[in-house]
């Protein structure tokens, strides 16, 4: 009685390896086999590479926006004070700090006032947004406290003001500098409202890592900032800060609640869901295209494999007619697709791999062999593009590739299956 094997026995193993070898015979299979591979390793490279450097992307910008900005800002809404003036702001600003502070996960609550000015400096101007704040608080905002780079020190911040990289480029000042700031809404005459006029010495400037912000952001001490804007006695808002910026949704209403029946709150995700959300898309729509890419490729392994199942027809009918069954015949030509699939994921992992790795060597390479034209960060926002490399990236890459590779082998492998013996051999 005849004696099944095994699947994936050790012979077929061996058949499907010496079918895989160059030889000068089946010299166009191996080329196939070949161009299949490569194939599939720059695929499946160009898919992790373009991940890593989607969600670097993504890290660096909302890293940047949680660096330099409230996770929270609490903010009241309009009301009339006991002398009858209108204001939108805290009078208790400090007693409602204090009350937020509490909220478990909040690590900071810093009263702020916030304006935006003209800075004026040698006869160069520049539209900035002053934000007031005490010196203990400001040393409590990542970016700013430490910064990509910075001149002076922020310890000197209560002898003047801290401004950002592009503000003092626009301005053409440095730390010592002193730069002028006009606000339209000063000081209230019969006449009108004249605009109001200070001085201040430049003791600390930051380059936070957003375009935008060191372009318009400086600091103030907070009284100081209170006399300028006219906040004296109140503050226009809360700063807030908190341990997890994930989890800034379940918190809001907790911190809304502590800060008094007029409060509202604005989280960081209000502020810039809408472009998170459209990387989102974007991530995806990338994913979807670079997949195709990884089709591409692994359709060539149909190619490779038909070319190599009528070359070995003959080797195919001796098989059958020792013995093999449709099942091994089939066992073998799907192992040497999925051997190129495999081979070819396995090198475009390593590759893709090290090109994230040393993605800015690279990056600063291709930017300066073209000019620094490359990343623009007046156009993209944040100085540098980083790639994080992430597991569950690298492993849907794989998933993907092994999964089309050993799809598409099948078809092929079927047909080598089928294949009738007494006609294989028949004109041999």
């Amino acid at each position: 009685m005849a004696r099944t094997t095994a699947p994936f026995s050790r012979f077929e193993w061996m058949i499907a390896w010496r079918y895989l070898r160059a030889r000068r015979a089946d010299g166009g299979v191996s080329v196939m086999t070949w161009i299949s591979l490569i194939g599939i390793t720059l695929a499946v490279a160009a898919l992790i590479i373009t991940m890593a450097v989607r969600a670097g992307f993504r890290a660096e910008f909302v890293d940047t926006i949680l660096g330099t900005n409230a996770h929270v800002t609490v903010y009241s809404s309009t009301y009339v004070t006991a002398d009858g003036r209108s204001l939108r702001g805290f009078e208790d600003y400090d007693a409602v700090a204090a009350r937020i502070a509490m909220v478990p996960g909040v690590t900071r609550a810093a009263p702020l006032v916030r304006g935006q000015v003209m800075a004026s400096a040698r006869g160069r101007n520049a539209g900035v947004e002053v934000y007031g704040i005490s010196a203990e608080d400001l040393q409590g905002i990542p970016r700013i406290a430490a910064p990509v780079s910075k001149v002076g020190d922020i310890a000197d911040f209560s002898g003047g003001i801290a401004i950002g990289s592009g503000v003092a480029r626009e301005l053409g000042v440095t730390v010592g500098d002193r730069i002028k700031l006009i606000s339209p809404d000063g000081v209230k005459t019969a006449f009108g409202t004249s605009p109001r006029i200070s001085a201040f010495t430049v003791t600390y400037i930051f380059t936070a890592g957003r375009y935008d912000i060191d372009k318009t952001r400086a600091y103030l001490p907070f009284e100081q900032a209170q006399v300028f804007f006219n906040r004296s006695g109140s503050a226009d808002e809360i700063e807030v800060m908190v341990e997890e910026p994930d989890l800034i949704d379940e918190l809001a209403p907790e911190i809304m609640l502590a800060g008094g029946e007029r409060a509202l709150v604005w989280t960081w995700r209000d502020a810039s869901g809408s472009f998170l959300r459209a990387l989102e898309i974007e991530d995806t729509v990338m994913f979807v295209l670079m997949s195709v890419l990884v089709l591409i490729a692994s359709l060539n392994i149909i190619s490779g494999l038909v070319m190599l199942v009528k070359n070995k027809g003959r080797d195919i009918g001796i098989l059958r007619t020792m013995g093999l069954t449709e099942g091994s015949i089939l066992r073998v030509f799907f192992l040497c697709g999925s051997l190129v699939g495999l081979i070819g994921t396995a090198f475009g992992v390593l590759l893709g791999c090290l090109f994230a790795l040393y993605f800015d060597p690279i990056l600063a390479f291709i930017n300066g062999a073209s000019g620094g034209e490359v990343w623009d960060a007046s156009v993209r926002g944040i100085y540098r593009l980083p790639a994080k490399l992430q597991l569950a990236d690298v492993l849907s890459a794989v998933a993907l590739s092994l999964l089309l590779s050993f799809g598409i082998t099948i078809f092929p492998a079927r047909r080598a299956a089928r294949m009738n013996p007494v006609e294989a051999l028949r004109y041999e």
